[in-house]
């Protein structure tokens, strides 16, 4: 095996700047926007103060590198999350929802076979984010009315619609990436069912895995709905002639508690109810409406010198405290959400949503419990909050939509605006597919017609869009353009080569494949699809071969975020959700790597008659 001389300088900063940002990106504890915004401000400074002139003679702009944040395919792919999240917010996937949560109680084998193959489908043309948000509290129902476990569901479901997702152009983000690189430099654009049918073949066989095998390789996992501790009360404290919180205003019994007390509402000795305001002055006779675990209330009780009811009646030991009428919710954090990367304290969560936040639960265990605390974490993508309130609140968070709320039940939200928003979105993709205008027009149209029938508001349409998204995919088509201007894509082609050398085409294009699946589960699929995607058509070129499959591979090795939980962002919200741990992507996720990466392996080389 010989390697090849090593490329110019400017070449060689690349590739290890390259290097950096896989890095980077694989650090948890490090923001995916600032190391992508770290590498593009490098990158861009870099070339400004030492610039380069290509082989052809052709100076290098160190803006050209600012030029994907008008990249078609990011616009795509910013406008496909906002309609997503259209379908999300008018509940226009609700009467599917319905339909399977009713097939559930006929047949729970056929009904699970049924979830994961609606999930694949429906994947391959909408963001896989809506699909696994409207298939979530679904199977959070079916496991809390039935007493089996969601473990043995939720990642089974979650990996189908990632699965699902590889078959069409416009299934992922990733795709969108690939096909848009792959075009820029001069391949054919890819059409929207070009490798549909290698991927609905292994699509199959994956699901029957993932519905007869996956279950059973998973151990039995406690998702955090099943966690009941601690339990909040609702009760009232009755305030006295003698309390200390006679003539004192709100904030004054606050501090008196040490900033613990939440007052939802306050009732007049007239019976009349009054806003909880900081600066509301309480009355003798008043009764503060208080929801607590037992052990808050009895100290409330102490410190004020109020008296604890429950309803007409003193707490005692004849009328104990009651939780009749309280019920335990899950709320996820996820792209879009009001609570991405706010605190409960900075949201007023309490008083906002009158909800009371028990547990957050970060990456399968339980991140804070105590009170004081849970105010000041910062809630990230993939956070599941615990929380407990009156069945009528959670029903009218479920319906307004603003939350992605999980209970024991498989109410869904829905709006007068769902059909509207279907039709749209089916608008998208049938302009896509019949290729009457590229994904990215038929996109940003569609966008402008759910703000204009209001199905969207300007607000919800920016916190759909994810800065996390943008940068990175700014920041790997920044990366993906200097390999290939400066010879590194190139250099790296030669060495692939080199020590592929004897091997024929389908082995070097299966090898380039699992190089994907495996970069894919530690650094983002984004990074991974653009950098390979100029490095995939230059090994293709030096064999020389048709580039197509070869891009296809990338596309289909970036896809594969299966073996561990931060892959991909649908494998944090089921984990979650599903109690999982890291072990059990592993356990689970690498036997479905090696199914699909096998299955394509066969299957993309036989496509392309290559030997």
């Amino acid at each position: 095996m010989t390697l090849p001389p090593l490329p110019d300088p400017h070449a060689i900063a690349v590739l290890a700047l390259v290097v950096l940002a896989l890095y980077l990106f694989s650090r948890e504890r490090i923001a995916i926007e600032t190391s992508s915004l770290f590498i593009l401000v490098l990158l861009s400074s870099g070339f400004a103060v030492f610039p380069y002139v290509t082989a052809q003679g052709e100076h290098l702009e160190a803006v050209d590198f600012f030029n994907g944040f008008g990249h078609e395919a990011l616009v795509a792919v910013s406008a496909l999350m906002i309609a997503g999240s259209g379908l999300v917010r008018t509940g226009a996937l609700e009467p599917l929802g319905r339909s399977l949560a009713r097939l559930w109680k006929l047949s729970p084998a056929f009904s699970m076979l049924l979830t994961l193959i609606v999930g694949g489908f429906l994947s391959a043309f909408v963001n896989n984010v809506p699909i696994v948000v409207l298939l979530l509290p679904i199977l959070i129902s079916v496991s809390l009315r039935t007493g089996v476990t969601a473990s043995g569901m939720l990642m089974p479901m979650g990996f189908a619609t990632l699965v699902g997702g590889m078959s069409t152009t416009i299934g992922t983000s990733t795709n969108l990436l690939v096909v848009s690189v792959a075009a820029d430099m001069g391949m054919r654009r890819l059409e929207m069912f070009d490798f549909f049918v290698p991927t609905a073949i292994v699509a199959g066989i994956s699901i029957v895995y993932l519905w007869l095998i996956a279950p059973r390789l998973l151990p039995t996992r406690r998702g955090t709905l099943s966690d009941t501790s601690p339990r909040i009360f609702a009760a009232q404290l009755a305030v006295p002639e003698d309390s200390f919180g006679v003539d004192k205003a709100l904030s004054e019994l606050i501090e008196k508690t040490g900033g613990v007390l939440e007052v939802s509402r306050i009732m007049r000795s007239s019976g009349t109810f009054i806003q909880p305001l900081p600066d509301a002055i309480i009355r003798a006779g008043d009764r503060l409406l208080v929801n607590d675990t037992p052990e808050n209330l009895k100290e409330f009780e102490s410190a004020l010198g109020a008296t604890l009811y429950v309803g007409d009646n003193a707490v005692d030991e004849e009328h104990p405290l009651s939780d009749e009428g309280q019920q335990m919710a899950e709320i996820v954090v996820m792209q879009g959400s009001p609570l991405m990367g706010m605190t409960l304290r900075q949201l007023n969560f309490a008083n906002r949503y009158q909800l009371l936040v028990l547990a957050i639960h970060r990456a399968g265990s339980v991140l804070e419990t105590m009170r004081e605390k849970l105010e000041q974490v910062h809630l990230q993508n993939g956070d599941i909050l615990l929380v407990q309130g009156h069945n009528e609140t959670i029903a009218e968070t479920k319906r307004t939509g603003e939350l992605l709320v999980l209970d024991a039940t498989a109410d869904l939200p829905h709006t007068d605006k769902a059909l509207t928003a279907l039709f749209i979105m089916a608008g998208i993709v049938i302009v896509a597919a019949l290729g009457l205008a590229p994904i990215a027009i038929s996109a940003v149209c569609g966008v402008l017609l759910m703000l204009v029938t209001r199905c969207l508001t300007w607000r919800q349409a920016s916190l759909a869009l994810s800065t996390q998204v943008v940068l990175i995919v700014v920041a790997s088509l920044a990366l993906g353009s200097a390999l290939v201007k400066t010879g590194g894509a190139e250099y790296l082609a030669q060495v692939f080569v080199s020590i592929a050398t004897g091997a024929s085409p389908a082995v070097i294009l299966s090898g380039l494949m699992l190089l994907m699946a495996i970069l894919t589960n530690i650094v983002s699929n984004n990074a991974a699809a653009v950098i390979g995607t100029p490095i995939a058509i230059s090994i293709a070129h030096q064999l020389p071969l048709d580039p197509e499959p070869f891009v296809i591979a990338v596309l289909f090795g970036a896809n594969m975020s299966y073996a561990t939980p931060m892959a991909y962002k649908t494998n944090l919200l089921v984990m979650n959700a599903g109690g999982y741990t890291f072990m059990d992507f592993v356990r689970v996720g690498v036997p479905l790597t090696i199914i699909v990466w096998l299955g394509l392996s066969l299957l993309l080389p036989s496509m392309y008659a290559l030997g």
